[in-house]
């Protein structure tokens, strides 16, 4: 729950949100945001509070993630929760999990444009500790339903190391 947005004049308590649903089959969402002041938005999780966003100068204030980054996010996250999820299956605990991800945006057809993800995740112990996580990495990225989305439309390409720094997999776009 992000305690600038909650602390943050601007976002009011009269905003009347469509509360974060999730239908009992997980089949559907609804998040609501409204626009604060010019390209600052308040982002309604629901139960999980608020987010602003905002876009960089010169365009936003900068007060906040921009859309592009919450995707980065999103697809960071839930690589490295598909991952866990896969090792999970094994009985394997990768110990602490971290992601970094860079995203790429350019000019295409006179727009600005995500262009790719470049994902790593780093598993907190070595790959040696992990007899099933070969046949976990086979399957993962299967998991990952933003990633597996957002495939369709932009490249995003996974490395995993071991807490040594040890390339245990690269696959997707080049």
């Amino acid at each position: 729950m992000s305690s600038h947005a909650l602390s943050d004049p601007r976002c009011s308590n009269s905003f009347t949100p469509i509360r974060e649903h999730h239908t009992m089959d997980d089949s559907q969402f609804t998040i609501s945001l409204k626009r604060i002041e010019n390209f600052l938005f308040q982002i309604d999780f629901g139960a999980f509070g608020n987010v602003l966003t905002d876009e960089p100068a010169p365009l936003g204030g900068g007060e906040g993630p921009n859309p592009a980054a919450l995707l980065a996010a999103a697809v960071a996250n839930c690589l490295a929760a598909s991952l866990l999820f896969a090792l999970r299956k094994h009985k394997e605990d990768p110990g602490e999990l971290s992601a970094t991800v860079t995203g790429k945006v350019e000019r295409v057809e006179r727009f600005r444009r995500i262009t790719g993800f470049d994902v790593q995740i780093r598993l907190g112990v070595p790959q040696a500790s992990l007899p099933g996580l070969e046949k976990a990495v086979e399957v993962f990225e299967n998991f990952c339903t933003v990633t597996q989305s957002v495939r369709h439309g932009v490249p995003v390409t996974v490395e995993i190391v071991d807490n040594t720094g040890v390339r245990v997999y690269h696959g997707g776009a080049a």
